[in-house]
């Protein structure tokens, strides 16, 4: 094993910072890192995080890993962002809300960039998990970017595909009876605090009843601000890995 496949294998987090970047560059030395630590890929939980934009993802993702460190382990968030026309790079959003968690070694943020893949998923965001994967993370949570229907990329990258809506989407949820729809492993009814949120799990468990299959989707409601729901979010994201 070379050096530098040792330093992320330890934890050694600027190692693993400058392989992402390599990663997200498709840097030939960073790809050919990835495939000598590719036999220790395969251990981590790797969920993905969608929805439509404004659904409160960034803090769901923020609640989640702050529920994953108090179980004692440890995760590593890939932020997928739009691309700014100026530099290429990705457009943070809400990004600080995750500030909290650079100072803990057990959480590793990375944000990346669309560079205008469709899907809202970058080339690289697999590779990415997959060093993630590598570096010893417990579970690996992938956000997109938000773009809603057509967001279905994530599914082939995660294990577990957690749907996040807000009450009051109304005809929204009518609207998304395909793509997106058809591949949550989970659906969370985020700020379920807010007026209509039965109103909108009511129409989620109507939409899955016309689906074919035995198995459906729970439906969970959660408020990540404060926590609600979080655990149990937690526990089916796990559920579904071991299953």
């Amino acid at each position: 094993m070379t050096e530098w496949a040792r330093k992320i294998a330890e934890g050694d987090a600027r190692a693993l910072a400058r392989a992402a970047t390599g990663i997200e560059n498709r840097d030939p030395q960073a790809l050919d890192l990835l495939q000598e630590l590719r036999p220790r890929v395969g251990r981590a939980i790797v969920a993905g995080i969608t929805g439509a934009p404004g659904a409160g993802k960034s803090t769901l993702v923020d609640a989640v890993a702050r529920e994953i460190r108090r179980q004692g382990r440890t995760a590593g968030i890939i932020a997928v962002d739009p691309t700014s026309r100026r530099t290429g790079g990705a457009i943070l959003g809400d990004r600080i809300r995750m500030l909290d968690h650079h100072a803990d070694p057990g959480i590793f943020i990375r944000s990346m960039a669309t560079r205008g893949t469709s899907g809202g998923l970058a080339q690289a965001t697999a590779d990415m998990a997959a060093l993630l994967d590598a570096a010893g993370k417990d579970y690996v949570l992938i956000e997109t970017v938000g773009v809603g229907q057509d967001e279905v990329e994530i599914a082939d990258i995660a294990q577990v595909t957690v749907v996040v809506l807000v009450p009051g989407m109304g005809d929204d949820v009518q609207a998304l009876k395909a793509g997106i729809m058809e591949i949550a492993d989970v659906f969370v009814i985020n700020k379920s605090d807010l007026p209509g949120a039965e109103r909108t799990a009511i129409e989620v468990q109507a939409m899955l009843g016309l689906a074919q299959g035995e198995t459906k989707p729970p439906v969970i409601h959660t408020i990540a601000l404060d926590g609600t729901g979080i655990p149990a979010l937690l526990h089916f994201i796990s559920f579904f890995r071991r299953s």
